[in-house]
């Protein structure tokens, strides 16, 4: 993997602000059920859980038209290609009355469908490891691209996705739903405006771990219905254990990042959007008090159960993310203090929480729908309010806290640079990606 200097980051921004954008034809819809000709055709890497939760809310969307479906996963259960493509085509065949519509094809491999010339965006939800692969090549293919949360699995393939939104000028959604909530943008207008005075410490706390199977660890045979070895990808094949799939993948490095990275793109995310670093970082970073599942669970999960990073920014700014109880970001300054969580808002000044209270000026970006924003920025080619670089930053210290936990130090970044200064082992240790064969990353 290449790597990617500040020099080569503000020359690619600049020429993708020079460049003119070249929108689809079939991006353009109006207000009624659009002409299939007009709708923003989408495909959809990964049914399973949130894949499937996603494909229902966009499909619920006039505009759109799902005409494909990816999964390495024939069907069972926990979705699969097979069932996932029956329900879209009986959703459309009942709405359908011109006879217009031509079905959904099932993917097995992903490259074949993002090459298809029909196919204007795709979703991305499949586990951590198969985020930034997917993306890279929808993006070489001209699709724009949402994809989950964390927005990559590895620090170096986040590198490669911001590098390959800007050359391939994509329009990109991260899943991080909570910026198109209310609560959470009025909390960050708050601190924004300075209604908590200068902001000294940040709290974010994220869910404790796992120290026991979550699944059936007894299921050693893979499924008939399941390419495991494709399901593996560019990581380490695993032998496999039924308590490491669907949704427990998560706690094993190999394929995800434990709590700490599962959840930092949310609370985390909000924190810097409150302390205007979207796309800043912290210069130190120190992990503290982790510990991992017992000897007897690890061969399963090896994801801390406990975990505090702690980070210094080059405002003063101190913040702690932990897995203390009581998920949330507060943020507390010399004159106040400004708490948030999904479907609670809190503050030192009650007056600030009322639904008619203005924060001030500085308003944050509005978005009241993630997914209708993600469509809204295809037609529009503006930025999204979640963007690859934006959700990239908010996770940077969770990698960073990994690094500092392995070496056993902290250590000092350059939030501009994206790079550790002054510890090369940990900065190699940092930007590496060590891919399977014949998996590769590259733009």
């Amino acid at each position: 993997m290449a790597r990617i200097s500040r020099r080569r980051f503000v020359g690619q921004a600049a020429a993708a602000a020079a460049a003119p954008y070249i929108v689809p034809s079939s991006v353009f819809g109006r207000q009624d059920r659009p002409a299939p000709s007009e709708r923003i055709t989408m495909g959809f890497i990964g049914v399973g859980g949130m894949g499937q939760a996603n494909l229902n809310s966009f499909i619920n969307h006039k505009d759109v038209q799902i005409v494909a479906v990816c999964d390495v996963n024939t069907g069972g259960k926990n979705g699969g290609r097979n069932p996932v493509k029956e329900r879209v085509e009986k959703h459309y065949a009942e709405k359908a009355k011109d006879g217009s519509y031509k079905g959904c094809e099932a993917y097995k491999d992903f490259r074949e469908l993002v090459a298809r010339k029909d196919i204007d965006a795709v979703c991305v939800a499949t586990p951590d490891h198969w985020h930034a692969l997917p993306s890279l090549e929808a993006m070489k293919n001209g699709k724009d691209v949402y994809c989950e949360k964390p927005v990559t699995h590895l620090f170096g393939e986040g590198l490669v996705l911001i590098e390959a939104q800007r050359k391939y000028k994509r329009i990109w959604q991260t899943g991080s739903q909570q910026r198109s909530e209310r609560n959470f943008r009025h909390a960050a207008e708050l601190v924004l405006n300075g209604h908590v005075g200068k902001v000294e410490k940040v709290h974010v706390t994220l869910p404790v771990g796992h120290d026991k199977p979550a699944g059936n660890p007894n299921q050693t045979e893979v499924p008939a219905e399941l390419d495991y070895d494709f399901w593996c990808g560019p990581s380490k094949v695993l032998p496999y254990n039924g308590a490491r799939l669907h949704f427990h993948w998560r706690w094993n490095l190999n394929y995800g990042g434990g709590q700490l990275m599962d959840w930092i793109g949310h609370h985390n995310d909000i924190a810097h959007w409150g302390l205007n670093e979207d796309r800043g970082g912290p210069i130190e970073v120190e992990a503290v008090d982790f510990k991992y599942p017992p000897a007897d669970v690890m061969p399963l999960y090896d994801a801390p159960v406990r975990y505090t990073v702690k980070s210094k920014y080059a405002s003063g700014v101190e913040t702690t993310i932990t897995s203390d109880p009581g998920l949330g970001t507060k943020w507390t300054g010399d004159k106040g203090w400004v708490f948030v969580t999904r479907g609670k808002i809190d503050a030192s000044n009650k007056d600030w929480l009322a639904k008619d209270f203005n924060p001030g000026p500085v308003k944050a970006y509005e978005s009241n729908d993630h997914r209708r924003n993600f469509l809204d920025c295809i037609k529009s080619r503006k930025e999204t309010i979640c963007p690859s670089e934006v959700s990239f930053c908010s996770i940077v210290p969770g990698f960073l806290g990994y690094v500092a936990q392995a070496v056993g130090r902290k250590i000092k970044y350059d939030p501009k640079e994206r790079k550790i200064v002054g510890d090369e082992a940990a900065d190699k240790l940092l930007r590496e990606v060590n891919y399977r064969a014949p998996w590769k990353l590259e733009l």
